[in-house]
């Protein structure tokens, strides 16, 4: 105890010093004492969500709460962000991915995938990717995805080939395995609305903000190319220039054919999972189309739907701490940002944002504005930290120097998701993977800055070309 209390107390530290820095700062002319107090809290919940002296959820909460004793919101309005459909769809998403886990259909997805084209090590890479990627269509839970399925599966390949990372065998598959998912992952993040949970915040924020429309199948439907090019560059680089020891995995097919030998034959609740997970992604995808219901409502009608055939039961749901965690997170932080983003705070930092910018054009304005965006993730360790913080200020600036709305949207939506590739810490998979202990933070970070570049190329060429041919500019 003697040990932890000085970081506790550091840390905390920080987080007040946060919020006396803005507190104590004169309030510009034209904001309300208040709207200042809330941005104050508001900057702290966020320093708060980063250095942890509590749990991120446990600061968001206390941040909500401060709102109201330090005058800056009615309590109706603090507690407001727990009654929007994004923040229950977030927390359905992570339901559902309950019962993937708990029924085994992902693990039975993904060793088949492993029998079908795991014989070479850069089959077996794929092969786990081509899970993730699956999942993500319908798993907004990249913590799920990852922990729940593909690394038990990813590490018991390893240790078929006598690869650990404490005996001076990483180097022969599991450092690249490892690097390899965690990259490729956070390119499927920015693929899928469902990539991971702070999508769906992102596609709130450019409604509310740019009234740009980030449907499921928009969001798709603009990502698949430079994804695509992305999922085949990235392996690539890796396998060139950080190979395995280990070029030929056969015996990774037989591990998968004998673990798919011991699951035994698809069972109904298999069946009932895969069947809900295609009608809410149909449904999802179909929205303004074939039906008007809310997204939120879609997933919920699926969880009911799996509690009724005995799928899941409440006392599954009621034990996801995760989901309940995140739930208080997300309500709390969005619903500051969103009455932050009506008090004309951000309209002020557009403005002297705007005014650094004078003289250029908007296209050299703009890819100074997204690279600064891009590599800011190395201050975070959430990328939705970084989005609430971070995302409406830049899309406000970029837009008001003359960069086209959707162009914007479409560069800072997934940047959110690659950028969390630079770092150990970038998003929830990210302290998984390195957890294992096959990678060094050195060689981490060194991998994660290559693709980083690689990444930024991609979806800037490629992905702007696509996007005037869609025509989002």
């Amino acid at each position: 105890m003697k040990t932890e209390q000085p970081k506790i107390w550091w840390r905390w530290l920080v987080v007040a010093t946060s919020a006396l820095a803005v507190a104590l700062i004169p309030v510009p002319e034209g904001i309300k004492p208040e709207s200042w107090m809330l941005f104050a809290i508001f900057i702290a919940t966020i320093v708060g969500s980063i250095v942890q002296p509590l749990s991120g959820s446990a600061m968001v909460l206390l941040g909500v709460v401060a709102t109201v004793l330090f005058g800056a919101l009615e309590p109706k309005d603090a507690l407001k962000g727990y009654s929007e459909p994004v923040v229950w769809l977030v927390l359905a998403a992570f339901f559902l991915s309950v019962g993937m886990i708990k029924t085994g259909l992902g693990r039975r997805i993904a060793l088949l995938f492993v029998r079908a084209i795991g014989r070479k090590t850069i089959g077996l890479g794929y092969a786990l990717v081509a899970t993730d990627f699956v999942l993500a269509s319908m798993i907004p839970s990249n913590g799920a995805r990852n922990g729940g399925v593909i690394l038990p599966i990813a590490v018991g390949v390893c240790e078929t080939y006598d690869s650990r990372p404490d005996d001076g065998t990483a180097g022969k598959l599991g450092t690249f395995l490892m690097n390899l998912l965690y990259q490729c992952d956070v390119i499927i993040c920015a693929t899928f609305l469902t990539g991971q949970a702070s999508n769906l915040i992102i596609a709130k924020l450019a409604a509310d903000t740019a009234g740009v429309n980030l449907s499921y199948a928009n969001w798709f439907a603009a990502a698949i190319v430079p994804s695509l090019l992305s999922l085949i560059a990235i392996p690539f680089l890796i396998y060139k220039f950080f190979p395995p020891e280990i070029k030929e995995t056969p015996e990774a097919a037989k591990f998968a054919n004998d673990e798919l030998g011991k699951i035994g034959k698809v069972t109904r609740p298999e069946i009932t999972m895969l069947a809900v997970l295609v009608a809410v992604v149909f449904l999802w995808t179909t929205k303004d189309y074939l039906h008007k219901y809310d997204t939120a409502i879609v997933a919920l009608a699926g969880i009911g739907v799996l509690l009724f055939a005995r799928v899941i039961s409440w006392k599954d749901l009621m034990g996801e701490k995760n989901a309940w965690s995140v739930f208080i997170w997300y309500g709390g932080l969005v619903n500051m940002a969103t009455f932050l983003g009506e008090t004309g705070i951000t309209k002020i930092f557009a403005e002297r944002m705007s005014a650094m910018t004078t003289g250029m054009s908007w296209t050299i304005a703009l890819a100074v504005l997204v690279l600064v965006y891009f590599y800011s993730h190395y201050f975070f360790a959430s990328i939705t930290a970084h989005v609430l913080a971070m995302f409406v200020p830049f899309l406000t600036v970029t837009i008001a120097v003359g960069a086209p709305a959707g162009l914007t949207v479409l560069l800072l939506a997934y940047f959110s998701n690659l950028n969390a590739g630079l770092t150990h810490y970038g998003t929830t998979p990210a302290p998984i993977y390195f957890g294992t202990g096959y990678v060094k933070q050195k060689n981490w970070w060194a991998i994660g800055f290559l693709a980083s570049i690689i990444n930024i190329l991609i979806w800037s060429i490629a992905g702007l070309i696509w996007w005037k041919v869609l025509g989002w500019w």
